[in-house]
């Protein structure tokens, strides 16, 4: 085995967070000056022999990136999100509260509101004005997930020789929703459930099970697409609360009421609001927790 290095030499800051426990290594890199490969990335993410955490967020200009360029007039950052396999994904929304609070943190932004420029588009974050005391850890970060659109097509998920049917939301990335009697049926998740008709998703997709806890209150776990079992997932937490209003019959656009959903992770809570317009915010907390520098030696790509 032959090990190629990369441009990259000199050690390379990073920063750890996570939002709900959904957990990410941060890299800035505003000038879009860092090539990371899949595996480079993957090995930071190993909670062994790296960093460790369920996907990894790059900070760059979006005036800087070949792909967020056409939106930087709107959003002066662009968070190129990477799966903690390596692979790309379009959108993250605990990784943007987190993203948002990395910012805030490296002095970029202030509280209040930011635009981020994702691969799923523009998100609308708002970052709440810290209580007295607290540091600002404690202020919530609302994040403007974009509309939810719900495909027909629905799919069959199975666990153990149980079977479910799951609906079908695009969150800017593919979910599949599935109520269950007990957390427990889903099984440990580290592999994918299986679902048919596989057509459905042919790039994979990330899978909820679900179960209710009151009025309005769900919990859920989730296998995310390239990261297994995650403590929490934001865009899933969106589809969850989509699905659940509408096997409830709520739909504020029939309506012209928001609706909000509490959404128990195993990482902690988030709140979820659709509005009339179609629009969903998700609130909670984002935590920066460490930071420090990479040994490039773990950058080096390896070729066989």
């Amino acid at each position: 085995m032959e090990h190629v290095s990369t441009s990259q030499t000199s050690p390379l800051p990073f920063l750890k967070g996570h939002g709900t426990e959904n957990d990410f290594v941060i890299v800035p890199d505003p000038d879009n000056a860092v090539d990371l490969s899949a595996s480079a990335v993957a090995r930071l993410c190993d909670r062994r022999a790296g960093i460790g955490g369920d996907g990894l967020l790059r900070v760059v200009r979006a005036a800087a990136h070949p792909e967020a360029g056409h939106m930087a007039d709107e959003a002066e950052w662009f968070m190129d999100y990477r799966n903690a396999d390596g692979s790309i994904a379009e959108m993250c929304g605990n990784g943007v509260r987190v993203f948002a609070r990395y910012l805030q943190y490296a002095g970029h932004i202030d509280a209040g509101d930011v635009s981020v420029a994702t691969r799923g588009g523009i998100k609308k974050v708002h970052i709440a004005k810290a209580a007295p005391g607290s540091g600002g850890a404690g202020a919530d970060i609302t994040v403007s997930m974009g509309r939810a659109v719900l495909p027909e097509d629905g799919v069959t998920v199975s666990v153990g020789g149980r079977s479910w049917p799951a609906r079908n939301v695009n969150m800017g990335n593919p979910h599949a929703v599935a109520f269950v009697e007990e957390l427990d049926h889903a099984g440990d998740l580290l592999t994918v459930p299986p679902f048919t008709p596989a057509s459905v998703y042919p790039d994979g997709v990330n899978v909820e099970f679900v179960v209710d806890r009151g009025e309005r209150h769900v919990a859920m776990r989730v296998h995310e697409r390239g990261s297994g079992e995650t403590r929490s997932c934001g865009t899933g937490a969106c589809a969850v609360a989509v699905a659940a209003a509408r096997r409830d019959g709520l739909d504020p656009a029939a309506t012209g009421a928001p609706v909000t959903y509490t959404v128990d992770l195993p990482g902690g809570r988030l709140r979820i609001t659709e509005r009339p317009d179609g629009e969903i915010e998700m609130t909670g907390a984002a935590v920066i927790v460490a930071e420090g520098v990479i040994d490039p030696a773990l950058l080096e790509t390896v070729t066989t």
